[in-house]
């Protein structure tokens, strides 16, 4: 009996691991069960490809307003929406490529100020009038 006795009151030297794995466990599947699933969506956007379009140089592009009110792009003629989109691709390649405006001497003026809203509406930087040495001042 002093055998028995003298076990009991040692110390215990290992925790007993099942009571904290079982809590562990309980607390993983709560926090699964309350993870909120995502139900909800957001729809974008996204820039469609043109392949009607011209193409789009990576160095410089040339936009030529006629007298006759078109729109040229490197010597394509293009409608003001496809003018937008090649003015969005220029902002995205790197370094942006530069845009050469050329109007004739007898385009109109507002055509010329839409090609100026589009390229500001979508952020074209490197913007700039060529081929005006060719007209006289008076």
């Amino acid at each position: 009996m002093a055998l028995i006795a003298a076990a009991e009151s040692s110390p215990m030297r290992e925790i007993n691991m099942t009571p904290l794995i079982d809590v562990m466990l309980v607390l993983l599947v709560m926090f699964i069960i309350t993870i909120p699933l995502q139900t909800h969506a957001l729809k974008l956007d996204r820039p469609q490809d043109c392949p009607t379009c011209p193409e789009v140089r990576l160095l410089k592009n040339k936009i030529v307003v006629t007298n006759g009110g078109a729109i040229l792009w490197n010597g394509t003629p293009v409608s003001q929406d496809t003018l937008a989109h090649n003015l969005a691709a220029t902002t995205r390649i790197s370094p942006e490529p530069e845009l050469h405006l050329q109007p004739e001497s007898e385009a109109r003026y507002e055509l010329v100020n839409d090609v100026f809203v589009a390229a500001k509406r979508v952020g074209v930087t490197r913007l700039g009038f060529v081929g005006n040495e060719t007209y006289r001042a008076f």
